[in-house]
């Protein structure tokens, strides 16, 4: 049977039908923005099976409730986040975080009763290209690698501790996307400042941000090895899955296209180095479901660590040093970013108050 073609704008559309059939009735619901590759995708473009849509909906709550996970509704996988109004206090703040304020760079509210949302939009799009909004959005990615590998917990589970070295390590890829004013995506963050990278001529940052994540080494049969034995760890924890995390959802037979078979469609593509971040950060996740709800599932550590070994971490001791190296990069990756932001013709100077 063949798979249904899902145009990115119909996709966008059935996740607006979720917003109006199970959150709007909420006595606590403000309004709902799409984020992620869907908010930055021509709604023309086929919507790969190996993604999802991502949904922000805004609650008048001080503290938004725990992260919905993905859904699977019309035929697409939709990914549901809480935010609290607060995260939206001003455009000025938005337009400063590297993470939100792609989400109003286009029309992207999808649910708006009160109209804040339209017109928190519009300053944002003003002032989304802005030199002073770009640099400060890299100074909050910055801030978010330093800050994660600050918190290491050296007597946190061997998993655990990988997970905590691995996203900051990782976020080094949103410093540049965000300089390149590109979605700063998170299971793609490496093709896609690969592809920013190649456009600006500068593949020796991009091997040296491969080096800094520990596989620019790494041969396509070995990195399909590893993929492999996630992908055991990955149906045992599925099975066993009871604990609830805030990644639970992403580790459901539902969401098993986006979490295997994205990583399949990497290595088969040739972006095999590409695949090792998601990769190591599944199989991560995997280990601290069973280690919750299937404590005798033991051997699928083994796998993990050899994944763990070829990153240059062979023991929790590798990991400071391994921070260390992250850390010592950050003058070159300010400067790199630097250059992005001046050859970029869309990057102005300006004045808008961002109120």
């Amino acid at each position: 049977m063949t798979a249904r073609v899902v145009r990115v704008g119909d996709a966008r559309a059935a996740a607006a039908r979720w917003v109006a059939r199970e959150a709007a009735a909420a006595p606590n619901f403000a309004g709902a923005f799409l984020t992620g590759s869907a908010a930055w995708a021509d709604p023309g473009a086929v919507l790969p099976p190996t993604s999802d849509v991502d949904v922000a909906v805004v609650v008048t709550d001080p503290v938004a409730p725990p992260k919905l996970g993905k859904i699977p509704w019309d035929g697409v996988l939709v990914e549901v986040t809480y935010l609290s109004w607060d995260r939206l206090a001003s455009a000025r703040e938005v337009l400063a975080s590297c993470h939100l304020a792609g989400s109003f760079r286009t029309d992207t509210v999808i649910a708006d009763p009160t109209g804040r949302l339209a017109r928190l939009r519009a300053a944002v799009a003003a002032g989304f290209a802005e030199r002073r909004w770009v640099r400060l959005r890299c100074a909050d990615a910055e801030s978010r690698i330093t800050g994660g590998l600050a918190a290491l917990d050296a007597h946190a589970p061997f998993h655990d501790q990988v997970t905590a070295w691995l996203f900051p390590a990782g976020i080094t890829t949103h410093v540049l996307l965000t300089a390149g004013l590109r979605n700063p995506t998170v299971r793609l963050r490496y093709p896609a400042v690969r592809e920013l990278l190649r456009s600006h001529g500068r593949m020796d940052v991009y091997e040296e941000l491969l080096g800094l994540l520990g596989c620019a080494h790494l041969p396509r049969e070995r990195v399909g090895a590893h993929l492999a034995t996630m992908t055991r760890a990955f149906d045992a924890a599925a099975a066993a899955a009871r604990t609830p995390f805030p990644f639970s959802s992403d580790i459901t037979t539902a969401a098993r296209p986006v979490a295997v078979d994205g990583g399949l469609d990497l290595v088969a593509r040739g972006l095999h180095r590409e695949a090792v971040f998601w990769i190591a950060a599944t199989y991560a996740r995997c280990l601290k479901i069973l280690a919750a709800d299937a404590p005798g599932e033991q051997g699928h550590r083994a796998g993990f660590a050899d994944l763990a070994a070829d990153l240059g971490i062979g023991s929790p001791d590798d990991l400071p040093r391994r921070a260390r190296e992250v850390i010592a990069y950050l003058p070159r990756l300010r400067a790199v970013a630097e250059e992005i932001i001046a050859a970029n013709p869309e990057v102005r100077d300006g004045s808008t108050p961002g109120g």
